[in-house]
């Protein structure tokens, strides 16, 4: 039997203050997106900001239907946008905060599953890593470097 170890390391922030300026602003857009998210069944909000390569920044936010499978999450919201509208441009970073209507979050919230899947994609076509920023309503803020960092073991078109 082999074993196989891998290890990923994120970057802490103490709060949004510490982060470099332009993050900060991307931060402050993701708040402002998950602040206008709708989760009238969740009650958790959640938003994302992408600053790309030419300076733009996309907002998405999670969007909720009563019919639970059809809604979609705020980072898969942003970097489908990101990817619609603007193909050809590389995503430099991604920052995302989350906020319960029912307690506060004072950890930090990675992305889902699915929206990390969604992140790889998007981080190996542009063939260089995506550093993302994640929060919750207050408090530290967590970065890792790249996708790879909360994904280890991605599945791509490589593997096809």
């Amino acid at each position: 039997m082999e074993k196989i170890k891998f290890s990923a390391e994120l970057d802490v922030f103490e709060d949004r203050s510490k982060l470099p300026q332009e993050i900060q602003h991307l931060m402050s857009q993701a708040i402002e997106a998950r602040d206008n998210a709708y989760a009238p069944y969740s009650s958790f909000k959640v938003g994302a900001a992408l600053l790309l390569e030419n300076n733009e920044t996309v907002i998405g936010s999670n969007q909720e239907n009563a019919s639970y499978p059809s809604g979609l999450c705020a980072e898969r919201t942003a970097i489908y946008y990101a990817g619609a509208k603007y193909p050809q441009k590389a995503i430099n970073a991604m920052a995302i905060s989350a906020k319960s209507l029912n307690r506060e979050i004072a950890s930090p919230i990675p992305p889902c599953g699915a929206c990390r899947q969604a992140i790889s994609e998007y981080e190996v076509n542009q063939e260089k890593g995506i550093p993302v920023y994640f929060m919750g309503e207050k408090g530290k803020v967590y970065k890792a470097k790249s996708i790879k960092d909360l994904l280890p073991f991605i599945f791509d078109k490589f593997n096809l």
